[in-house]
């Protein structure tokens, strides 16, 4: 069984490249930007001619959250027509796709955790152009699965723990916003779910599994509080400030509030998902 991976060079690409000898009976192909362009849908009918994969992982994504507010045009390329592209090779190829959308397509006026059903409302270009990507897929064809997810960090690539390691060893007091509230997801958890997804949806001669999934670890936090354990994992003393979010003014509004109900791809897929501070001892150990 093929699976191809676009955006094999960012952390969830990297991520199922770790783990993928764990899974023998699939053959991963795994894509950079320079191997399928996303955003040309010649580039993705020649890669799907040539590899016909069953299944395509779409990592690839502009997820430069403040950088998207003046980049409109950019974020929209690679969120919106490089899903729709994907999204139509993979009807012509008979293939399944499983999307990576995000907690950002919700504006955090909630303060229970949100599910599938509630209705989306971006509060900037970058969760705007997540929603209507996931829209554009939802327009070609329902062989699908969109999993939104949340605060993504792993050992590999750019994200919140490695920044916070590199400040911590150039400075020696940090401030970290203690108002906004979400939940870590470590990236190997979140690929090994998509690799779940797939080989549920394999033994099944047909799906009416196919939709929208929420996917993040267990419990929440702030992103004081990730920070906080984050430097108690790794042992390093410093003074670490709680400040507003007010205090810490970004071209983009976060939600306020982005915790993500796992029932639904708990109870269709049967998951063990790990509490986000079990999870992040295991990426330092790793």
């Amino acid at each position: 069984m093929v699976v191809l991976v676009t955006g094999a060079n960012g952390q969830l690409g990297q991520s199922l490249q770790f783990i993928a000898k764990n899974y023998p009976e699939l053959h991963f192909v795994f894509c950079s930007s320079s191997d399928l362009d996303i955003t040309n849908l010649e580039s993705c009918q020649a890669v799907f001619l040539k590899i016909k994969p069953n299944y395509c992982i779409n990592a690839a994504a502009y997820t430069a959250v403040d950088k998207a507010e003046s980049e409109p045009e950019k974020a929209n390329l690679i969120n919106v027509i490089g899903p729709k592209n994907l999204a139509a090779v993979c009807k012509e190829f008979s293939s399944v796709l499983l999307h990576i959308s995000t907690d950002f397509v919700f504006d955090g006026s909630k303060n229970i955790p949100y599910n599938e059903t509630d209705i989306p409302n971006p509060t900037g270009v970058y969760g705007q152009t997540k929603l209507d990507g996931e829209k554009a897929i939802q327009a070609v064809f329902e062989n699908y699965y969109i999993i939104r997810t949340s605060w993504v960090y792993s050992q590999f690539g750019n994200n919140f723990m490695k920044t916070m390691l590199r400040l911590a060893s150039e400075r020696d007091s940090i401030s970290v916003v203690n108002d906004q509230i979400g939940t870590p997801t470590n990236a190997v958890d979140l690929a090994n779910a998509l690799i779940q997804i797939i080989l549920t949806d394999n033994r099944q001669p047909t799906t009416d599994n196919f939709g929208v999934y929420n996917f993040s670890n267990e419990g929440q936090c702030s992103w004081y509080d990730f920070a906080k354990e984050i430097f108690k994992i790794n042992n390093i003393k410093i003074d670490l400030k709680p400040i507003p979010t007010s205090s810490f003014p970004t071209p983009a509004k976060r939600p306020k509030y982005s915790v993500l109900d796992k029932t639904k791809i708990n109870s269709t897929f049967g998951l063990e998902i790990k509490n986000w501070e079990l999870s992040l001892k295991r990426t330092n150990s790793i």
